[in-house]
């Protein structure tokens, strides 16, 4: 019988204490007696967050799949707990077994935004893992990342020892097969971290280097050591029937978690093109589930959780080529039972909003647009593919159906922006506005609502943007004003609110996703002075980052406000994503002739993901 980690006045005085029990509906329990490998799934950042995670949940069941692994998850403890554990020097612990972290042999850390940073410094703190990887010894776990960040891993290269790049169904159990042979050869750490920097995917820190120029640009990165790779390869599932593993127990949390629901996967990748967007870019090519597999796995998951609503997960639903039969068997099979679907990245056309008037609750929520650029011109730069027309109309279908709350989604700072482009954010706003009042007066519903969000613009690697200087702080609030003073201007200024992202975030953000090794100074002071949980805007100290900044004598202009030239070394080029540099530097060049790229239906862009032989770059030859 396993011992909580937490004693019961513990648990008394912090906020949700069913964050930190474990022995939630279809966690995995395991005779730790009779596994070989223990792996602690973290996610840095709180419960409810976590749980949400698609990433997570599938790693975490496949890794489960094993006899000899068993797979435990881990998350941020709130501030309250975190200051209890302190003082009560309670080590950070895993909810299945309520053991330290410090006993399993991995701990596999989610790297999915970059204002999470300091709270993997908390997790490896708190577990009494050294922060440094040079520092760590034979009974330490080994570190490994993956996600999204993965695909610039150096801000975090000092403290990991391993990342992943790419999709976890590939290459895990390889990694997993060889730890166990070396462990029974007597092998000791760095056997193994050299013997897996060879395995597809495995980038291992410590065998490279990085130069430097005189003027703070990178001069060289190479490995240390022969028979290091000089290249590491993103990979990627490339049969979505035989090589996706496919969930069928989630965990149910017993508090409420960020996405409450049944999460089904419908596809991975994205045919767009947007070149401000990373996802669409590192999850090339586009590639699709089965209908028929997808109707089965829905089946299992509901009745293995009880959950009410099914959520499609995809980078843009409407690019499903089976989208309809999906959302019609959901509707035909379960509306006796109540089920709600969930339909982002949902384009706005006629068969959308007749799915959404056939879904409950539907009346209770908004529409979401997102535009991203208040012109046409501006859209055209970031390849949006999405015209005026285009958006008006479906507004107009939308407002006919019977809504009459719609959110537009905006991005300020964008590469070639003028102050006609920010004013027209607001002229976009009022025209969606006009379009409800052309709606017949007896069959509107109420008075409408139009809710405009603006972000400010993140440059993000492998993206055609990645090259792009940033705007300053004070800038970013100028271009804010800018579209607040416009919108009053508007006849139905009444009818449009507004509201936007905090600068100084997105400017720490800047600074993360295109930082090289020498950013992990900055994160480690900002941690030591007390930065956690940036992410969450009512615990960001911006102040303690500038001191960190000043204290460490760290440029946060140098990696935020200039233009790279596209000759110059990125901390992330010996990463292959798939997309080539020469299919980048060439939609750089047509974001500022304001050309389109056609999406990859329409015609292939010569990205270079073909290489991985499946997906959309094949669907016209099968």
């Amino acid at each position: 019988m396993r011992k909580p980690a937490l004693p019961d006045e513990i648990l008394l005085e912090v906020d949700k204490a069913a964050r930190y029990i474990g022995g939630e509906v279809n966690s995995v329990m395991k005779d730790k007696e009779k596994i070989k490998i223990r792996f602690a799934m973290c996610f840095p950042d709180v419960y409810e967050i976590g749980m949400s995670n698609l990433g997570m949940m599938i790693l975490y069941d496949m890794f489960n799949s094993r006899e000899d692994t068993w797979c435990e998850r881990v998350f941020s403890p709130w501030t309250d707990l975190d200051a209890v554990m302190r003082r009560e020097k309670i080590p950070l612990f895993m909810l299945e077994s309520q053991e330290p972290v410090k006993n399993a042999d991995f701990l596999g850390i989610t790297l999915g935004y970059e204002m999470c940073y300091t709270n993997v410094l908390q997790i490896l703190d708190l577990s009494g893992i050294p922060l440094f990887s040079s520092e760590r010894g034979e009974d330490d776990p080994l570190v490994i990342g993956g996600g999204a960040c993965a695909y610039n891993p150096e801000p975090l290269a000092a403290f990991f020892d391993m990342f992943y790049i790419g999709e976890g169904e590939t290459s895990y159990d390889e990694l997993f097969d060889l730890y166990l042979k070396n462990k029974e050869a007597g092998g000791t750490r760095q056997d193994f971290l050299r013997a897996a920097a060879n395995v597809p995917g495995i980038y291992v820190p410590c065998f490279y280097s990085a130069e430097y120029n005189e003027d703070g640009t990178i001069g060289s990165f190479a490995p240390t050591e022969e028979g290091i790779p000089a290249v590491i390869q993103k990979q990627v599932v490339t049969d979505m029937r035989t090589g996706y593993h496919r969930i069928r127990k989630p965990v149910v949390p017993f508090i409420k978690a960020t996405q409450d629901r049944v999460t089904l996967e419908i596809q991975r990748g994205c045919i767009r093109g947007c070149r401000f967007c990373q996802a669409g870019m590192i999850y090339r090519p586009t590639r699709e589930r089965d209908l028929a597999e997808l109707c089965e796995s829905v089946d299992e998951m509901l009745k293995a959780t009880g959950h009410d609503e099914v959520s499609l997960s995809s980078l843009s639903s409407s690019d499903y080529t089976e989208l309809e039969g999906i959302v019609n068997y959901l509707i035909d099979n379960f509306r006796d039972q109540a089920i709600n679907i969930s339909l982002p990245s949902l384009r706005i056309d006629a068969f959308a909003l007749d799915v959404m008037s056939k879904v409950q609750d539907v009346r209770k929520s908004s529409l979401t647009f997102a535009p991203e650029a208040g012109t046409q011109r501006l859209r055209d730069v970031i390849n949006k593919g999405l015209t005026e027309e285009v958006i008006l109309h479906g507004a107009s279908e939308a407002f006919h159906g019977g809504w009459n709350r719609v959110k537009l989604y905006f991005m300020l700072g964008l590469p070639t922006e003028t102050e006609e482009d920010i004013k027209g954010i607001a002229h976009l706003a009022e025209k969606i506005a006009e379009e409800y009042y052309e709606v017949p007066k007896s069959q509107r519903q109420g008075k409408v609502q139009v809710n405009v969000s603006t972000s400010f613009f993140v440059p993000k690697p492998f993206t055609p943007f990645q090259w792009a200087g940033m705007w300053s702080e004070q800038d970013f609030i100028e271009k804010a004003k800018v579209v607040k003073g416009e919108i009053r201007a508007q006849l139905n200024q009444k009818s449009i609110r507004y509201s936007w992202h905090e600068p100084d975030v997105t400017i720490l953000e800047g600074f993360l996703a295109r930082g090289d090794r020498r950013a992990a100074d900055v994160i480690l002071k900002a941690y030591q002075k007390g930065a956690l949980y940036d992410a969450w805007s009512e615990h960001f100290r911006y102040d303690l980052w500038k001191e960190a900044f000043a204290e460490t004598g760290i440029d946060l202009d140098f990696y935020t406000l200039r233009e790279r030239p596209v000759t110059e070394i990125l901390p992330w080029d010996f990463i292959d994503a798939g997309v080539t540099k020469k299919f980048l530097i060439r939609e750089w060049e047509n974001a500022h002739k304001e050309t389109v790229t056609p999406n990859c239906r329409e015609k292939c862009s010569g990205c270079g993901a073909m290489k991985y032989g499946g997906g959309v770059c094949f669907e016209s030859k099968n």
